[in-house]
């Protein structure tokens, strides 16, 4: 009888520990390199939170990069948009989602390892003050366009403040 108490309790707790990582939902991923060989990279996705308590990305990590880091552009004036490092995380609202698109937040990868290269895919850890860490095999998808065909280029070349550091 007491065997079959644990092994019931630990059914149970393998379950909690399952539904931790289905709170938050991460779809249409996907991830670009301006050129090949290029020093920077980023991915984009989309991230839903299906609890009722608000979730904060804090970080995010991955070996085909020195560095890798949650981005956002910014009205820098005179129609000039600029990239910009968003040290305090992204909030996903609960019961809400949060795109990560081209032209605004999203996952930048500086000092490339690897090329991204059409058709792999590559292992990123985004990490949720709730959550905890949550795998993404993110496809790369290089001539992928912006959605709604906008946007502001790719954001990820050959621009101040992101070359080859």
């Amino acid at each position: 009888m007491r065997t079959s108490i644990t092994l019931l309790t630990g059914v149970i707790l393998l379950g909690l520990a399952a539904q931790a990582h289905a709170e938050i939902t991460i779809s249409d991923p996907y991830a670009r390199a301006s050129r090949p060989g290029a020093p920077t990279g980023a991915a984009f996705m989309t991230i839903t939170n299906d609890t009722s308590t608000a979730d904060r990305l804090v970080s995010v990590a991955s070996d085909v990069a020195a560095r890798v880091e949650l981005h956002t552009h910014i009205d820098a004036g005179n129609g000039v948009m600029q990239m910009r490092e968003v040290e305090t995380g992204l909030e996903i609202p609960a019961g809400a989602s949060h795109a990560l698109k081209r032209g605004g937040d999203h996952v930048m990868f500086m000092g490339l390892t690897q090329d991204l290269v059409d058709g792999e895919s590559i292992s990123v850890t985004l990490t949720f003050e709730q959550a905890g860490d949550v795998i993404v095999e993110i496809p790369v998808d290089n001539d992928r366009k912006a959605a709604g065909g906008h946007g502001h280029g790719n954001g990820h070349g050959d621009h101040s403040g992101h070359g080859s550091d």
